[in-house]
């Protein structure tokens, strides 16, 4: 067969491997064995974390530990996943960005395994801020893998295989939570949680040794992208201000800056100060799989084949905007109903077997979860039409990381200080409703398909012909 004929027989973006290259050589530089493995070390390591964040404080009676230590982990996010995380990917790859953060989750769950013997608040705070600068390593490197090992046109559906993969973790991790803790009376999980969570965070880092440098993987849209990149430190922060200072760019940050915000409101008041523990492992379990289902639901409707790529953008928007108007007006029902039980005395006590009365919270707290994954697939999407350069794509998720874990650390102080759950609840609203509307011209001006800028391919042609 001639190299014309084979071409042809081939999707015009996927490039073959050498002739002479073992099948498994192919099968691990495959972008689709990348996005896999990248969703399962996800479901190992920050699934897990989810799992113990949806059971309320962290499994522990008192949330004002764990709100802390997540304070000082989305501090530590905010501080380095774009002025360090960016520009480190770029200078060392996927593979050593990942091991060396990937560890800092099992040493999140040691602290609070340690905390339920020794009540080390200290302990659990510092490994918290420790876990912010790992946990800034792994997104980086999870958001370019996802955002550019695809063709354009299965962006959508590589975030729906991911989030669906991923968020298995966190319920999972909640299921067999809500196993070992089905007869606990203490409101605090077993050292077994603990234990079990850290061993499979352990297992999704070994993991990581397995993650594909770009420039060996079979895509060609991704190979015109890589060609143009330079990886020195100089150019590595060249890149970050040229990415970064548009404003196409600057109206998708409050969007960013949104998409942790109201973590704290449904964990630690939703599902923390109503249900008793065995409860908010189920509902842990339930917030997660609604995230699957909300993931797939955004890709498949974020990769329509009779769409164009700039009427998906909009159908996007719409999508967030209206069910986010229809899920915060049933928070504001809730709240009301929740602020008269507690004033009763109400608190920690409702369990899944209470039939109605518990049906319409656990369900909300569903629909919190699936619109969580709405929003942030939403986020991941848009930043997948602004480059299909890894070094490009890691820029703009350290800056998807940087804001969304300040907007995170202020919701999470805002919790730890006890402000009212109705002030909590308003804030997550009008904030959410705000950053779309704010993004709604990078939203309206999505082109049909992303290429390397012009100046940019003159610029390294001409350097090259240089040397």
């Amino acid at each position: 067969m001639s190299n014309q004929q084979q071409s042809e027989s081939q999707p015009a973006d996927v490039e073959l491997g050498p002739e002479q290259g073992s099948r498994m050589k192919d099968f691990y530089a495959n972008p689709w064995t990348q996005i896999a493995l990248i969703s399962v070390i996800c479901f190992c390591c920050p699934g897990m974390y989810n799992a113990l964040g949806g059971l309320g404080g962290s499994g522990q009676v008192d949330p004002t530990v764990a709100a802390n230590a997540t304070v000082a982990l989305l501090s530590a996010t905010a501080a380095t996943a774009l002025i360090v995380a960016g520009p480190f990917f770029s200078l060392v790859g996927p593979r050593m960005c990942f091991l060396l953060g990937g560890w800092t989750y099992a040493l999140y769950s040691g602290s609070l395994l340690n905390f339920n013997h020794h009540a080390n608040g200290a302990f659990v705070i510092a490994s918290g801020a420790i876990l912010g600068i790992g946990a800034s390593m792994l997104w980086v490197v999870q958001g370019a893998i996802m955002t550019t090992y695809v063709q354009e046109s299965q962006k959508g559906l590589a975030i729906a295989v991911f989030w669906i993969i991923f968020n298995l973790g966190g319920g999972v991790g909640s299921l067999a939570s809500f196993g070992l803790n089905f007869h606990s009376k203490s409101g605090t999980v077993s050292d077994s949680t603990y234990i079990a969570l850290m061993v499979i965070m352990l297992v999704g880092w070994v993991l990581g040794a397995f993650i594909c440098s770009p420039s060996r993987v079979k895509l060609a849209q991704l190979h015109a992208a890589v060609e143009h990149e330079k990886h020195s430190f100089k150019d590595g922060m060249k890149i970050t201000i040229q990415t970064l200072f548009t404003w196409r760019v600057a109206c998708m940050l409050p969007l960013f800056f949104c998409a942790n915000v109201f973590y704290s409101y449904q964990q630690n008041n939703v599902n923390g100060l109503t249900f008793n523990i065995r409860t908010r492992s189920l509902n842990g379990a339930l917030y997660w799989i609604a995230q699957m289902l909300g993931g797939l639901l955004i890709g498949v409707l974020l990769d329509l084949p009779f769409l164009t790529r700039p009427a998906r953008a909009k159908l996007g928007w719409v999508v967030l905007f209206s069910t986010g108007m229809a899920i915060w007006g049933g928070g504001y029902a809730f709240q009301k109903w929740q602020d008269h039980r507690v004033a009763n005395g109400h608190k920690q006590d409702l369990d899944y077997t209470d039939g109605s009365l518990s049906t319409g919270p656990m369900f909300l707290y569903i629909f919190y979860g699936s619109y969580d994954a709405l929003w942030q697939g939403f986020c991941y999407w848009l930043i997948g039409t602004e480059s299909n350069s890894t070094a490009r794509a890691a820029v703009l998720v350290g800056a998807y990381k940087t804001f969304q874990a300040t907007g995170g650390a202020m919701a999470w102080r805002i919790n730890a200080l006890h402000t009212s759950p109705m002030t909590q609840l308003g804030m997550n609203w009008g904030l959410s409703m705000g950053a779309l509307a704010i993004v709604l011209p990078t939203v309206w001006t999505v082109t049909m398909t992303t290429v390397v800028p012009e100046a940019e391919v003159d610029e390294v042609a001409e350097k090259d012909f240089k040397d």
